[in-house]
C-alpha cells in the first residue's frame, strides 16, 4: 500500500487547543487501524505545524481519511500537501517499491 507524506498548518491556537484530544484520539483510531504509521509536530515554528506518514490504497481514499480528523472537519487545518513518498533506503523499506532488496 503506498505511503504518504502529509504535512499541514494549524494558524488558529484557541480551535488547536480546543480540538487536540479528539485529534490525539483520532491518530490513535489511525494507527490501530493501520493508516497511521507515525506523525508529530515541526517544533520551534512560529505557526503549529506538523507532519504525518499515513498509508492508504491510493490518494482519494487518503484524502477521505484526513476529512475524517477533527482538525479538518473544524477547518484547522492549511497548508496541507500530500505526496506519495516511496521510502527505499532506511527504517521503511518493508513498505517500499524494493522491499528487502536494498
Amino acid at each position: 500500500m503506498p505511503l504518504y507524506l502529509v504535512t499541514y498548518q494549524h494558524p488558529d491556537e484557541a480551535g488547536w487547543q480546543v480540538h487536540l484530544r479528539p485529534h490525539v484520539d483520532w491518530l490513535k483510531l489511525r494507527l490501530a487501524d493501520g493508516a497511521l504509521i507515525a506523525s508529530g509536530p515541526f517544533p520551534g515554528e512560529p505557526v503549529k505545524s506538523a507532519m504525518l506518514i499515513m498509508a492508504a490504497p491510493d490518494r482519494a481514499a487518503l484524502e477521505a481519511i484526513i476529512a475524517t480528523d477533527p482538525f479538518a472537519s473544524h477547518g484547522l487545518i492549511d497548508n496541507m500537501t500530500i505526496r506519495e513518498w516511496d521510502p527505499i533506503f532506511g527504517a521503511f523499506n518493508a513498505r517500499s517499491s524494493m522491499a528487502g532488496r536494498i
